[in-house]
């Protein structure tokens, strides 16, 4: 079967284009209709706590024999139905109800594409990092167009932008095609059985840690950007720069992870997001700290996921697969981005930015004694063989 390389390419560049409009701006946007702080994390916070629910959901769906490309094609429906009630509410209590959909909706769709994803690679897993790119792609399109555009318009013109995003996932949602499950499939161990591996309960919880270290980041940093002096011009372009370097990362991924294994990659990420949010707490005002530290998203993204999702492939095969991603995207963007987005919505008012990103900095060396302590190298998918 050929490898559909450019629809599943094309679907990854509106996901991610939809991040880089969304979580840079609808801060700002929600910011303009005079939210606090706690007002904005607790509205965003709902894409993590669907996503820490509606992943394992829609795996176990998919597991259970229904279609996954179908239950994809759906989420990109509603997605957008839901998206559209954004143009007339303004209250927290109707906005909280709107975003909830969305985000349980709009959740369910990366886990499946993953699992998909692998499936039409079969034997060329290591093309992964090749197609995953060009969500980073269109990341940076966004970000900096709509950076662009929102200096010149209003903040309700990310509405605008959003829409046409979600649109184009729906639209390439209808064209990725159904991949038939790799052969073994039904031989895959239980789930109970692969989480019972210290290793692979020592993984999920540094995801959690690393995706909380995160929580300040994807709800805070444009407002900690523009209450310093940066334009949504230069925001955009600080955006762009972090994911430029993920970008970078991912071509050399599939050389890097044999040359290094995958543990070396994962706790150098790990140390890297430490001092990442250091920098970012305490260093706003210098502009190289500020550029060094969007570099840094090379490692604390880019080789990280890449990393931790070629893990979760490897251990939850055949028919636990889809659970097995839905697993990681629950407890790493879900319930660690929740609790890391809570947390800083409640002190950022309180301690101010640079306590905040410090604590981010805690949750990422937590992560590092995780995996240096529990995911060893004599496991033979993390060494370097």
């Amino acid at each position: 079967m050929q490898l559909p390389y450019w629809r599943l390419s094309g679907y990854y560049f509106f996901y991610f284009a939809f991040v880089g409009a969304f979580s840079p701006y609808f801060g700002l946007y929600l910011q303009s209709l005079s939210f606090s702080a706690w007002d904005i994390g607790l509205l965003m916070s709902q894409m993590q706590l669907m996503r820490l629910v509606g992943p394992y959901l829609w795996g176990w769906l998919a597991d259970q024999g229904h279609r996954r490309i179908t239950i994809v094609r759906l989420a990109g429906v509603i997605s957008l139905s839901g998206f559209l009630a954004f143009f007339w509410l303004e209250r927290l209590g109707s906005m909280l109800v709107a975003m909830a959909v969305l985000a349980f909706f709009w959740s369910a769709a990366l886990p499946l594409v993953e699992t998909l994803t692998f499936d039409h690679l079969r034997e060329q897993a290591a093309r992964y990092s090749r197609i995953r790119l060009w969500g980073s792609v269109g990341f940076i399109v966004t970000v900096l167009g709509t950076g662009a555009l929102l200096d010149r318009v209003a903040p309700g013109g990310v509405l605008w932008v959003c829409t046409l995003i979600l649109a184009g996932i729906l639209l390439f949602a209808l064209l990725v095609p159904e991949a038939p499950p790799r052969p073994g499939a039904e031989d895959a161990a239980p789930v109970g059985s692969i989480l019972a591996q210290p290793r692979v309960r020592a993984l999920l919880a540094a995801c959690f840690t690393m995706s909380a270290a995160h929580g300040a980041y994807y709800i805070f940093y444009s407002i900690h950007l523009a209450d310093h002096g940066y334009n949504k011009s230069e925001v955009g372009f600080l955006w762009s720069l972090g994911v430029a370097a993920e970008i970078l990362i991912f071509v050399f991924m599939p050389r890097l992870t044999q040359r290094f294994g995958l543990r070396r990659i994962l706790l150098l990420s790990f140390a890297a997001a430490a001092l990442r949010f250091l920098l970012m707490g305490w260093g706003v005002t210098v502009p190289v700290l500020v550029v060094l530290a969007q570099l840094l998203h090379a490692l604390t993204f880019g080789a990280y996921h890449a990393a931790a999702i070629a893990a979760v492939s490897r251990w939850f095969p055949g028919s636990s697969q889809a659970r097995g991603q839905a697993l990681y995207s629950s407890m790493s963007f879900g319930a660690g981005g929740l609790l890391g987005g809570l947390l800083s919505a409640w002190i950022w008012d309180r301690v101010g930015a640079g306590w905040t990103y410090t604590l981010s900095a805690l949750f990422a060396l937590a992560g590092w004694w995780l995996v240096w302590r529990w995911v060893w190298e004599r496991d033979s998918e993390l060494g370097t063989g």
